[in-house]
């Protein structure tokens, strides 16, 4: 299937706007990021063609959130923007792509967090199963979104710093992706 991602952005988002060029912006440096761990780990054959695909996907939900710093004025909190974009991906007919979309948020949220947290998801497992889903949501860390400016790739240490409030397991995890795609630290 031919899957054009900005022609799918352009449907929910006014290539004019803002929010469109935030999350552009940070879409593109998420999608570079990937393309570059992906080769960094060559021997794993990954499906690059995929990577880029779904990275640039990956955050289409943010529009309905209601996060204003980013110029967002949805009805629903922010970490609600995974499962939000796998609704949008699954009806655009893209059912692998709608799964990165739920499962990059935070390094994966799992169906005991989502109860233990009371947070607004659906009670599943959102945590990425396929190395394209783990390489996105490690890519996806190092870029921020922010209103106005080009992505800056954060360093190692400030990924760890954002990821550290929850919980080390979380760090672990994030630091166990590292040492699989022979990250520099």
């Amino acid at each position: 299937m031919l899957v054009d991602p900005l022609t799918i952005l352009k449907k929910y988002y006014d290539p004019r706007s803002d929010l469109y060029r935030v999350l552009y912006l940070h879409s593109e440096a998420v999608a570079g990021k990937a393309l570059a761990v992906a080769e960094n780990v060559s021997d794993l054959y990954l499906d690059r063609k995929f990577l880029f695909e779904a990275a640039m996907l990956h955050d289409i939900g943010i529009f309905l959130t209601d996060a204003p710093e980013i110029g967002c004025f949805g009805y629903k909190p922010y970490v609600c923007h995974g499962y939000l974009g796998r609704e949008i991906i699954e009806a655009e007919g893209l059912p692998r792509h709608a799964l990165v979309c739920e499962r990059h948020v935070g390094v994966g949220i799992t169906r005991e967090e989502i109860k233990e947290r009371n947070l607004p998801l659906p009670v599943r497992d959102m945590v990425p199963g396929t190395l394209e889903e783990k390489i996105i949501c490690f890519a996806d860390k190092f870029f921020t979104k922010d209103r106005g400016t080009a992505p800056r790739e954060k360093t190692v240490p400030e990924v760890i710093k954002s990821i550290a409030g929850f919980g080390a397991e979380k760090v672990g995890q994030f630091e166990g992706w590292l040492a699989l795609f022979k990250h520099q630290r």
